[in-house]
């Protein structure tokens, strides 16, 4: 059950419209990184969870998410709605308010008119918000790994959002929002670290003869070398090579002698005649058609 609060979870006050900054923040509420995104994500994974302190946890930040997505749809508002009167009543002449509504240079223009200076569930770029974003797997030891990274990109688009105005008030809710996303990360990492073992993630070990093998694939310098292939944690190969399986590197399938039979057909009927010369496309275009001629 999901009840409503009339008040919104932080305060927030606006100085002044300003559409080309609304536009920049449909980015956290129709965006990939959004609070939409977030809060869609951590209730599917909460729907699915067994563990009762996770479920929990994962239905509280959801919820949060709901609130967030509410306090930015708000700001997105407030900062449209000088344009959106003056689009609905036609107050000024249209150059005037086509410079008015696109002062900032950005895509704002087109938000005012296609939604009416609203909130629409599309990015800063005007793309629909899409269920895509969601990538949870169902499987909490790579699920938590994803929130952690999530709520850390969602963290520097609010930074950076903050650092593109000058409004106070919506710097200081933005902050409210950026710290939020810090909290969660940690959240999300006690309830993954909680869990032990946690890697590699899910039920099957890896095969053990290559768990801890780097191979430097990229030839030339700098080769660089670190704690990522280090040689206290990794059997560090430097020129790779083709089937370290031992085989020969191929691949092969056994197939029945019907399959097998129909298979050689058809490559006999699609073989190339090595031998041939034929006229193309390319040489009728080209005018070379006519020197074959001759």
């Amino acid at each position: 059950m999901f009840l409503h609060n009339k008040r919104l979870q932080y305060t927030v006050r606006v100085a002044e419209p300003n559409p080309g900054l609304a536009n920049l923040l449909l980015e956290q509420f129709g965006g990939a990184q959004g609070e939409l995104a977030a809060a869609t994500r951590y209730f599917t994974q909460a729907l699915a969870e067994e563990d009762p302190g996770r479920k929990d946890l994962l239905m509280d930040i959801a919820t949060e998410e709901l609130s967030h997505l509410e306090i930015i749809g708000s700001i997105i508002v407030m900062l449209n709605k000088g344009g959106k009167g003056k689009l609905a009543e036609g107050v000024q002449a249209e150059g005037e308010l086509y410079r008015d509504i696109n002062g900032a240079g950005n895509d704002s223009h087109i938000t005012q008119i296609l939604y009416g200076g609203g909130a629409p569930l599309v990015n800063s770029a005007g793309v629909p918000w899409t269920a895509a974003y969601i990538d949870s797997i169902t499987e909490p030891t790579a699920d938590f790994r994803s929130n952690i990274a999530a709520e850390a990109r969602a963290k520097i688009v609010y930074e950076r959002l903050i650092n593109v105005t000058t409004d106070p008030g919506i710097k200081d809710a933005l902050g409210f929002l950026m710290t939020r996303e810090i909290a969660h990360q940690m959240s999300f990492e006690k309830a993954l670290h909680s869990m032990q073992p946690n890697f590699p993630q899910g039920k099957l070990p890896g095969m053990p003869e290559f768990t801890r093998t780097y191979f430097s694939m990229s030839n030339g310098e700098p080769n660089v070398r670190g704690p990522w292939n280090s040689d206290a944690d990794f059997e560090y190969v430097e020129n790779p090579q083709p089937a370290v399986d031992g085989g020969d590197g191929t691949a092969t399938v056994t197939l029945s002698e019907d399959d097998s039979v129909t298979l050689t057909m058809m490559k006999e009927r699609l073989k190339s005649d090595l031998t041939a010369d034929p006229m193309t496309g390319a040489d009728l275009g080209s005018g070379l058609a006519q020197g074959k001629d001759e």
